[in-house]
């Protein structure tokens, strides 16, 4: 039997890979920004024609830059009546109380509805855990 012997590593757990750092200069990107920096003006009024005579494309560039898309921003959520020792299914049923009556959007009662279930998974198998690790311990005490 041979054992497969693993190739020495560059650098040792500590040290830097690169103990010189990065080397002087802009490096690419900053070279080809700086070459651009020089024609800016030219590049940006070939973008904008294009877009004036319709190429989608440079439309959407300047576009993206100029009106970046919107995120949705999720608004705090009003309390909610929860049953004191509420079980999960009770909680979940609170939740779409709550937004048929308005208190919450749809969207957001799907949001805590999932949140629930995902709670109940994990509280399964936990629960599941414990009893593995019971029989095992009942199963060894046996033998």
């Amino acid at each position: 039997m041979t054992t497969k012997k693993t190739p020495p590593t560059a650098w040792k757990p500590g040290r830097s890979g690169n103990p010189k750092g990065r080397p002087p200069g802009k490096g690419f990107a900053g070279q080809t920004r700086e070459a651009l920096g020089d024609r800016l003006d030219d590049v940006l009024k070939a973008v904008t024609d294009a877009a004036l005579n319709g190429d989608m494309t440079a439309a959407r560039i300047i576009l993206d830059r100029v009106l970046p898309t919107l995120k949705p921003v999720e608004s705090p959520l009003p309390p909610i009546a929860m049953p004191t020792g509420a079980t999960l299914a009770q909680q979940a049923g609170a939740v779409m109380e709550a937004a048929t009556r308005g208190d919450i959007s749809p969207g957001q009662a799907a949001q805590l509805v999932g949140a629930v279930a995902a709670l109940a998974k994990i509280i399964e198998t936990d629960e599941l855990q414990r009893r593995i690790e019971a029989l095992e311990a009942h199963h060894a005490r046996k033998t």
